[in-house]
């Protein structure tokens, strides 16, 4: 059985206001490790839901009760924010297809920002890696700048920013695009 490549499941996908004979080429997320705030913040919540509970157990105080009560409140709160972050991880995506760059950005449960750019204004594809870390692991951030002039697009912490990077402007090469 052939091993199945991410270009290769991007071409199965499909959206919504997708055009006709648009084509997506890639599909990525951001790499995990913007999840590491949010993942130590969850472990300090743990410990301050958990001290008035070894508090009460350790000493057989009257409120050990409500110190059980407590953590299981903390514990139904911790796991509501890391859905949550999860949440907006997983949705947030960057979509290359043939005529386009979509960055499709979830805020929580409920909110959702879509920003796209037409391959036809792009000017310029550059890519950071910077710092130990996204050395380390191979993430960076890719800057798209337009023919406007205006603000560049800013795609953050993309596993392997140098296989975007050059996704974009093979696409450019191959729909005659670039300048």
């Amino acid at each position: 059985m052939a091993k199945t490549t991410k270009k290769h499941r991007a071409k199965k996908r499909s959206f919504a206001g997708q055009q006709e004979g648009e084509e997506v080429i890639l599909v990525m997320h951001r790499f995990p490790v913007v999840l590491r705030k949010q993942l130590i913040i969850g472990m300090l919540m743990i410990v301050v839901f958990m001290l008035p509970w070894g508090i009460a157990t350790g000493n057989a105080y009257d409120w050990q009760m409500y110190s059980v009560w407590f953590l299981l409140l903390g514990v139904l709160v911790l796991g509501f924010y890391w859905l949550r972050t999860w949440v907006g991880w997983y949705y947030t995506i960057y979509v290359l297809t043939s005529y386009r760059i979509m960055i499709i950005t979830q805020h929580g449960f409920f909110g959702r920002e879509v920003s796209e750019l037409a391959l036809s204004n792009i000017q310029n594809v550059n890519y950071k890696i910077k710092g130990m870390q996204a050395s380390i692991f191979g993430f960076g951030d890719v800057v798209v700048e337009t023919l406007s002039g205006g603000e560049p697009l800013q795609l953050d912490y993309i596993h392997g920013p140098v296989q975007f990077q050059q996704s974009i402007l093979e696409v450019m090469r191959r729909e005659g695009l670039d300048k």
